[in-house]
This record gives structure tokens, sequence and C-alpha cells, in this order.
């Protein structure tokens, strides 16, 4: 049986909306793309959605009280809402450094959790 998704792509700043058709887990046919990202990205889609995900942990004897962080990669996209616990029970002493593990391999996902800027500790 066929099935017909639409998706907007991410690949590149166009944003197409792509029409997918897949049987059975199987791409058989892409359209509205602009670019050959757009394939590639329909494809990721089906098989194996991810995001990047974006938070803030909390800061001890930090300048601010909490700091912000983001994945080094894609999560899968099942993962998010583990993800998102596990960030909020973080708790970061200052000073950090942008590009800090704050959680590496976070929920078993091969991805690390970096700070996403430098925070320097109370004056």
């Amino acid at each position: 049986m066929t099935r017909t998704h639409t998706f907007l792509c991410v690949s590149c700043p166009v944003g197409c909306s792509l029409t997918v058709e897949e049987e059975e887990g199987v791409l058989v046919a892409v359209s509205g793309e602009s670019c050959p990202r757009g394939r590639r990205y329909a494809e990721t889609e089906l098989k194996d959605p991810r995001r990047t995900f974006a938070g803030t942990v909390a800061v001890s004897g930090g300048a601010l009280p909490v700091c912000p962080v983001r994945s080094r990669g894609g999560i899968p996209k099942g993962l998010l809402a583990d993800v998102a616990r596990a960030v909020s029970q973080v708790v970061v002493e200052a000073p950090i450094v942008i590009g800090q593990v704050v959680i590496a391999d976070v929920c078993g996902s091969g991805i690390d959790i970096t700070a996403s800027r430098s925070l320097g500790g109370r004056p």
C-alpha cells in the first residue's frame, strides 16, 4: 500500500514543500524539491528522523542562573522527550566554556550536549 507524506524540507534556505510517497518504508517518489538535498532529506525523514536539541541547563555559582545548550548533531526524534528530561536534571558548575560537553552520549544517542556560550562565575 502506498502512503503519501508531506514534509517541509529544512536542508537549505528555500524550504520546499515535499510530497513523498512510500511503500512499506521504502521511498517510491519525491516531488516538490528544488535541489538534490530534498530527496536526501525525505529519505532521512522516512527512515531515521532527527532533530537538533536546544535548551538550557541550571548553573551553580554562575553570573547567570542558566546556560544555553544544544546537541552536537541530530538526536533521534523519538528520544527528544528523554533528552529534555535528562537536560532538566543537570546542574553545571561555573565557569563554563562554549563547546564544553555538558552531557556526553545523551540517552545513549551517541550525541553530546554542549554549552552554547561561555559563562563566568559570580563577580
